[in-house]
């Protein structure tokens, strides 16, 4: 598939995959150190009867990756800015780890913009919890004379559970680690600052986390900030359940969708 490349309003330019027809169009935004081919089993499902466009945030993948803060607004906005470029009427935000807090904020500052929103494994939303406190430690680590290594044991921590698949999972790795240095930290270092509660309250279209076995929000407190909030778990998958188990993550956007959407 093509990636096509778009010039932002500031000059940075974005990649992007874009196919299939259909509506409502689906729009795939990856996690951190990611890029889109992360969500390559839902593009060739969803594109089947949906236009799909799938994301390299800026930082990231086949996008430029300037020297500049990253935080989720930022990555947000970009998503926004895209879709109105692209023309995408209402999409489906779908977003992984990282992608979750961009889809989610998207939504909700700019509530004209979406259908619906997925959230896949979703970084830290809620406060208190612990992830939000490990957020500041990991960018400290990342930061610090032993960054690199740091980094490389966040990695392997990511993908440990795609170990019944090495390939997949030396594949997902490898993308982990070749996206630039300032990016990783600059991303981890300023988690910190996005309000996670505050969007998901203010989100005024329905929601629906798909969480890993071992989840990184609990399904409570997100169903508590928000009556338009939707939960699922998928069984025997890690962090990248999409890419592990696409088949519950696809049947389960599916049934949400059927649900939610008229």
């Amino acid at each position: 598939m093509t990636v096509h490349h778009t010039t932002a309003p500031d000059g940075t330019t974005l990649a992007h995959l874009d196919t299939g027809v259909g509506d409502p169009p689906f729009v795939f935004v990856h996690g951190w150190t990611c890029n889109h081919t992360h969500f390559a089993p839902q593009i060739a499902h969803f594109a089947a009867e949906h236009r799909v466009v799938a994301v390299d945030l800026r930082g990231h993948g086949a996008s430029d990756a300037p020297e500049q803060r990253y935080t989720v607004t930022a990555f947000a906005d970009d998503v926004a800015w895209l879709c109105t470029r692209l023309g995408l009427a209402r999409p489906v935000l779908i977003g992984h780890s990282m992608g979750g807090q961009v889809v989610l904020d998207a939504a909700a500052r700019h509530p004209d913009l979406a259908t619906a929103v997925v959230m896949v494994d979703a970084a830290p939303i809620v406060a208190g919890s612990p992830a939000v406190a490990m957020a500041a430690d990991l960018g400290a680590a990342l930061a610090g004379p032993e960054g690199v290594a740091a980094r490389e044991a966040l990695a392997d921590h990511a993908v440990a559970a795609l170990a019944r698949a090495p390939d997949l999972q030396a594949q997902v790795r490898g993308d982990m680690l070749d996206t630039p240095h300032h990016v990783a930290v600059s991303c981890v270092t300023l988690m910190g600052e996005w309000h996670g509660e505050a969007a998901a309250r203010a989100c005024a279209v329905p929601m629906l986390h798909i969480a890993a076995e071992d989840p990184i929000n609990d399904a409570a407190a997100l169903r508590a900030l928000n009556p338009r909030m939707h939960t699922g778990q998928t069984v025997g998958a890690g962090h990248f359940n999409q890419l592990e188990v696409p088949d519950q993550v696809n049947a389960m956007i599916e049934r949400f969708l059927a649900v939610v959407v008229p």
